[in-house]
């Protein structure tokens, strides 16, 4: 890891800077799958899962026979496990619920909000080493409780032409409405666009590598809504004297062996903590079972001396990680301040991998640097809030003569036409 002391503020941009492909990179690849798909559908789909995932498949759906075969491979232990974080996950979901906001903006004049589920909602779920069934649980769990009518999973197939059991157990489990074996930019072109077997879908969600990550970019292009633009995972720690080194290594490696694109920062005001948790991270890693990913992930990351907590959190907030974990003696100042960030984990007790999987937050979460304008994935991003208003003669009489002058100051004469005619017939 490298290590920085006394950053300069004109630096920052650089020393924070992610090690992701942009999507100038990636775009044209993405387009011309995408291109294909919408033209050859299914016969597309099957040649590009031959060519990335190395099966060729005779169907695209996942069988109820499949289903069942996987609910039996999975181990009575883990559904425990799955079972207690869906319960989690549904608490705290469940309490996000809104009801009606209702205001009398003037006498006769009601104007009311409500929210309503998107209907056909797109879930990509990433396979391979790391098969991330918990993610199906933060994003179907919302997607039921706002009331999504079909909810659509792809996942890609192994080189067995099979979906892990973990994700087939958890998505049957959760109610996924329809599973299909394909992964990467064909699985988001294919909700995109819809194909034979796939549905098209009006909003998609799921983290994924840099190729996921831009097509559902430019997704949006073509009419579907994304939760965000969610890549690479990254991780940033700030802690001092008080942290515990160990836990603040583990939690490191923890982000970094996700994939040789992760990043994980530390930051700290202890010079000692620095060296301690660098050689710490050393120790560990060299036990991980993906040792080489998380080697590739840490050579991209950084340890970063500050001198004071106010350049700290300044410096947090530049960067915008989307896991930012909070290990300090006046942990107070830093939730008080912290501005840009996916989710928050505070105190030597609080491990990421809590919010990864059963603490009930979502771990769906914005990264690099989006935390800036974007939220994690909730129970509204799975719904549309729409307004109402009713007007009765007396509020049209209220309101009326502002509206006419007002249309007519930006020359838009059939707008205030449409109040007169009301005014008129109302003497």
């Amino acid at each position: 890891m490298q290590k920085i002391y006394n950053p300069n503020k004109k630096d920052w941009s650089q020393i924070l800077k992610r090690p992701t492909q942009t999507v100038a990179d990636i775009e044209k690849t993405v387009l011309t799958v995408f291109e294909e798909i919408k033209e050859n559908g299914d016969s597309a789909i099957n040649r590009y899962t031959q060519r990335f995932d190395n099966v060729n498949l005779s169907t695209i759906m996942v069988s109820s026979q499949e289903i069942e075969e996987a609910k039996k491979m999975v181990s009575d232990e883990l559904k425990e496990s799955i079972l207690l974080a869906k319960s989690n996950i549904k608490a705290f979901h469940a309490a996000q619920k809104t009801g009606t906001v209702s205001v009398e903006t003037n006498n006769g004049v009601q104007c009311w909000q409500e929210k309503r589920p998107i209907q056909k909602v797109g879930l990509y779920i990433p396979g391979g080493t790391a098969p991330l069934f918990s993610t199906i649980l933060m994003l179907t769990i919302p997607a039921n409780l706002a009331g999504c009518k079909e909810i659509v999973l792809c996942s890609p197939p192994n080189q067995e032409g099979k979906i892990h059991p973990a994700i087939l157990y958890t998505a049957d489990l959760c109610g996924v409405t329809k599973i299909c074996k394909v992964g990467g930019i064909q699985a988001i072109a294919g909700m995109t666009f819809g194909t034979e077997t796939i549905p098209q879908v009006y909003k998609i969600f799921g983290p994924g590598n840099q190729f996921v990550t831009v097509a559902k970019q430019l997704a949006t292009k073509f009419g579907v809504a994304i939760d965000m633009p969610a890549g690479p995972s990254e991780l940033l720690v700030v802690a001092d004297d008080t942290a515990k080194v160990p836990f603040v290594a583990s939690d490191l490696l923890s982000q970094a062996e996700h994939g040789k694109d992760s990043q994980v920062i530390l930051i700290s005001t202890s010079e000692k903590l620095i060296e301690e948790v660098e050689a710490e991270v050393i120790k560990q890693c060299n036990k991980l079972p993906r040792k080489e990913i998380a080697e590739a992930a840490i050579a991209n990351s950084k340890l970063i001396y500050v001198q004071n907590d106010q350049e700290a959190i300044a410096l947090i907030n530049e960067y915008g990680p989307e896991h930012f974990i909070v290990c300090m003696d006046n942990e107070d100042f830093y939730i008080d301040n912290i501005l840009n960030a996916g989710s928050v984990f505070i105190g030597n007790y609080t491990p990421e991998s809590a919010g990864d999987y059963a603490s009930g937050t979502n771990h769906t979460l914005p990264t690099n640097g989006y935390a800036k304008q974007y939220s994690g994935v909730n129970l509204d991003s799975f719904m549309k809030s729409m307004t109402f208003q009713k007007i009765s003669k007396e509020g049209i009489l209220n309101i009326g003569n502002a509206i006419e002058i007002m249309a007519e100051a930006e020359g838009l004469q059939a707008h205030k036409n449409a109040v007169t005619l009301r005014l008129e017939s109302l003497k």
